[in-house]
Order: structure tokens, then C-alpha cells, then sequence
């Protein structure tokens, strides 16, 4: 039996889509190495740390991954995060926090922190959804700049292969043929225009196992943590929100904490191979997705067909125009970007709005996405604690010839909602007794405590009668702990 639902989900997960899935991962493959070059100037070492990067994770978070079809490499949001360690420390100190990174996001994986991804707002995915394709847009506009007409021909031809094609034909997918077409007429016209291989050198040779070059010591492990923690936590939620935007687009679901224990694996690994640390890559799973890749047989091909190409294709991948790879960087961030959260804006409360529309300028402004959703998930539960807050109701009911008041509370009381709990009691009422009836309430903090002490203490000391009824274990039990009204 066990068996048969082996080879039942190697088939579901590697080999229901194969063709279209090594189809997808030559597209990416070949999309991953200028953007690994790219990644490993930014970050200050040579161009082929992040490629060795990008193929080692690629390859691993194939087989270990939670979420088939999802593209992890080498990326600028962890390139960022790597320049002053490289830059004061070197290289070797780098490939030491790319493992203590695997190792953190391993235990975040084993602890299923996982779960915690449904606590982040659809607003706020929206929004870093909406900034990362705006980033990637505006990413290509270098190569766009101060060079020859023939890069905007060239591009915006590429663009009308990647978007007419479709329409005729899907058996390959198009920005491959756009590649391939712009390469050709490149290496043919010897046209004068920008190149991958203007990029920076290719390596030659396969990584070589090698362990990191530092001292075994707390000084170096006072030096990587801060870096590790930072590159453990923004590659985590990188990698968590790519899971959630292909589980959107494939309409399947993923695995998070095995997501988070492949990915920490796969930068321990590359951490040994000289790599620099990654994760996982919205604008490459995109194209993986809109090329047709679905499996975990487009993320295995993407890696080995990255590898096939810097060291068998080298000679036509360095005369790969730049401005073809654009183009398909283009229509990654037209994919990418939810305009549907621009046209529904109306009809969405402006709660929602506002948290998005920050998110996706925080997340712009600062090139910090760690920041953008951070300043999202806070005004997100800031507005929703109001909304909770004004949703405190309190029923007052004179009985006994007016001599006795019940007071029937109930909604969330906590430090917002005192206010509002504390506003519905009349103290200058002439009765002999109060009741405070908590049957739908229930208490949350020591300020719900304390509001309650100040109620009851209160008609104390006017002479009257109070008694709490119907409250619920878990708010007894705050109560037995903090309250003084009991004490008194």
C-alpha cells in the first residue's frame, strides 16, 4: 500500500506535467543568470556565488520543498541584506551565515512556525505582491537607459512573442522562443548591443565542497547571528508568500513548514558549495507558472538547465541580448501585479485599502521588504483591534421597582474597548443593587481587568450592592489572578 501511494504522489508531484515542466524550467534557467550575476554584484562577490547558488537551491528545494512548481535561488531581497558582512568581513564569513541561516530557518521549520503565514492580511500579500512587481519593473529600467534603438526594437518585439504566440500555439512556451528568436538574430545581424556575458565572467568549473574558512569561535558566531536572523526571517517570508502566490495561481495548496525545513536544507547545502543564501523567487515562479511548469520537475529542470548553461552554452548564453531577458522580465512584472486590487478598490473597505496601498509603498520606498509587510501586518491589526473594540454592547435593564440595574455585557473587552465598557455605566443612579451580567463577554488583558475593578469598586462606595455573574474560565481565572475588587 505504502508502495502504491509512493508512486502515486511521485506521479502527482513530478511526473503529471512533464513535458510543459522542463519547457518552464529551460525558460527560467536561462532567466536565472543574468539575475543571479546581478544578485552576487549587489551583494559584493563574484557572479559565480550566486549562480552556484541558484542551482544548488533550485535543485534542492525540488526534491525538499513544500510547494511544487515554486522557483528558489539566489534573490536581491537577500543580496541587500549581505552587503556590509561581505563588505567588512568577506566572503568566508558569508558562506558561514548562509549556514547558520539553514539552520535557523530548519528549526523554524520544525517548530511549524509555518502556521503563523495565516496570521499575515490578504491586504498586506497584495500589497508586497503589487511592490515586487513594480520593483521588478523598475529593476529593468537600467538596461533600458542610455542605449542604442535597436535594445527597445528588440525588446518590444520579444514582448509581442511572449504575447501573441500563445494565441496560436502552447507546445513551447513562448518567452523560450523570444530567447532563442532574439539570440539568433543577435549572433546573425552581430548586433551591437548590450549581452548576458557583459554581465560578468560564467564559472567554468562545477562547486567544490569546501567548508566555510572562519574561526570557530563566539566571536565569529557574535558577528553572523544578527545577519543569519535577518536573512533566516525575510527568506522564510519571501519564500512563504511565493508558496502562496503559486498555491493562488494553481488553485493547490502548499506545505509551509516543509517549505521552511527545504529551504533551510538547501542553504546549509550551498552554504558547503560556496553559494550565498536564497530563497524563494515570486517574478521566476511566475514565469515557471505562466510557462506552463507546475511539478516539481520544473523547479529540478530550472536548476540543471541554469547549470547546463553556463558551462556547455556558454558561448551563446554570454550573446543572450539583454534586452530579450528584459522582456520577460516585463511580463513577469505585468503577471505579477494584482490590478484587480486597483479596480475592486471601491468595493473594498478603505481599512483594507490603506494597509495595502502602504505595504506596496513602504515595500517601494525603502527596497526593504522585511519593512513594507512588517508596516502592513501592524496597521492591519491596529485597525482591526478598533473594529473589535467598538464592538462592546451593553444591555441595561431596570428591575425590582427600579431598585436593582442589570448591566448585560457582552463583545471583547481589552485596553481598546475600556473606554467604551467604562462609558455604558451610570454611577449617579439611585438603586441598591447592580448586577454586571458577562455571559457574552469575555475579558482579555490586565486593562479589562482593571476596568472591571474600577466598575465594581466604583458602586462600592456608593452604597450599592454589586454582583458579576456568568463569567467565563479563562476570564475567572484572569480575574482570580489580577483582580482587587475581590481583595477589598
Amino acid at each position: 500500500m505504502r508502495k502504491i501511494l509512493n508512486l502515486t504522489t511521485l506521479r502527482r508531484e513530478w511526473f503529471f506535467n512533464a513535458q510543459r515542466d522542463i519547457m518552464a524550467g529551460a525558460v527560467v534557467g536561462l532567466a536565472l543568470i543574468p539575475e543571479a550575476i546581478a544578485f552576487s554584484i549587489i551583494a559584493g562577490v563574484d557572479p559565480k556565488v550566486g549562480l552556484y547558488a541558484s542551482f544548488i537551491i533550485a535543485v534542492m528545494t525540488a526534491f525538499l520543498g513544500g510547494r511544487p512548481g515554486s522557483i528558489s535561488a539566489a534573490t536581491g531581497a537577500m543580496a541587500l541584506l549581505m552587503i556590509d558582512l561581505v563588505r567588512d568581513y568577506g566572503l568566508q564569513y558569508l558562506l558561514a551565515a548562509t549556514f547558520l541561516t539553514g539552520i535557523l530557518q530548519v528549526v523554524f521549520g520544525a517548530l511549524k512556525l509555518g502556521r503563523q503565514m495565516r496570521y499575515v492580511p490578504r491586504a498586506v500579500m497584495i500589497g508586497y505582491i503589487n511592490a515586487l512587481a513594480v520593483l521588478f519593473f523598475l529593476a529593468q529600467l537600467p538596461q533600458l537607459t542610455n542605449v542604442p534603438p535597436t535594445v527597445y526594437v528588440l525588446t518590444l518585439l520579444s514582448l509581442a512573442i511572449i504575447y501573441i504566440l500563445p494565441r496560436f500555439t502552447k507546445a513551447i512556451p513562448s518567452p523560450l522562443v523570444a530567447l532563442a528568436v532574439m539570440t539568433i538574430a543577435a549572433i546573425a545581424l552581430k548586433l551591437d548591443i548590450p549581452t548576458v556575458g557583459d554581465m560578468g565572467e560564467l564559472p567554468t568549473t562545477l562547486p567544490i565542497f569546501a567548508l566555510p574558512q572562519v574561526p570557530l569561535t563566539l566571536e565569529t558566531l557574535r558577528i553572523i547571528l544578527p545577519y543569519s536572523a535577518t536573512l533566516a526571517i525575510v527568506g522564510l517570508l519571501a519564500s512563504f508568500l511565493t508558496a502562496s502566490l503559486v498555491d493562488e495561481l494553481t488553485d493547490t495548496p502548499s506545505d509551509k513548514n516543509r517549505e521552511a525545513k527545504g529551504q533551510g536544507i538547501a542553504n546549509i547545502v550551498t552554504a558547503f558549495f560556496g553559494g550565498m543564501a536564497g530563497c524563494g523567487m515570486i517574478g521566476q515562479s511566475v514565469i515557471n507558472v505562466q510557462s506552463g511548469g507546475r511539478g516539481r520537475l520544473s523547479t529540478l529542470a530550472s536548476g540543471v538547465f541554469l547549470l547546463f548553461a553556463i558551462l556547455f552554452l556558454q558561448d551563446w548564453v554570454k550573446q543572450m541580448p539583454m534586452a530579450a531577458l528584459v522582456a520577460v522580465m516585463i511580463m513577469v512584472a505585468i503577471g505579477t501585479f494584482r490590478w484587480s486590487s486597483f479596480r475592486n478598490i471601491s468595493r473594498v473597505p478603505r481599512t483594507e485599502t490603506a494597509v495595502m496601498l502602504t505595504t506596496m509603498f513602504v515595500t517601494i520606498l525603502t527596497r526593504n521588504f522585511a519593512l513594507g509587510v512588517v508596516t502592513g501586518i501592524v496597521m492591519s491589526t491596529v485597525f482591526f483591534s478598533r473594529k473589535i473594540a467598538q464592538l462592546v454592547f451593553v444591555d441595561k435593564i431596570l428591575i425590582h421597582d427600579g431598585s436593582h440595574r442589570v448591566y448585560k455585557v457582552s463583545g471583547q473587552i481589552f485596553f481598546l474597548s475600556i473606554e467604551e465598557f467604562l462609558e455604558s455605566f451610570d454611577f449617579t443612579e439611585l438603586v441598591d443593587r447592580v448586577t454586571i451580567d458577562l455571559t457574552y463577554a469575555h475579558l482579555w488583558d490586565q486593562g479589562a481587568v482593571e476596568a472591571i475593578d474600577r466598575v465594581m469598586l466604583k458602586f462600592r462606595r456608593q452604597g450599592v450592592e454589586v454582583e458579576l455573574l456568568g463569567v467565563n474560565e479563562a476570564s475567572s481565572t484572569l480575574l482570580e489572578n489580577l483582580a482587587v475588587h475581590s481583595r477589598v
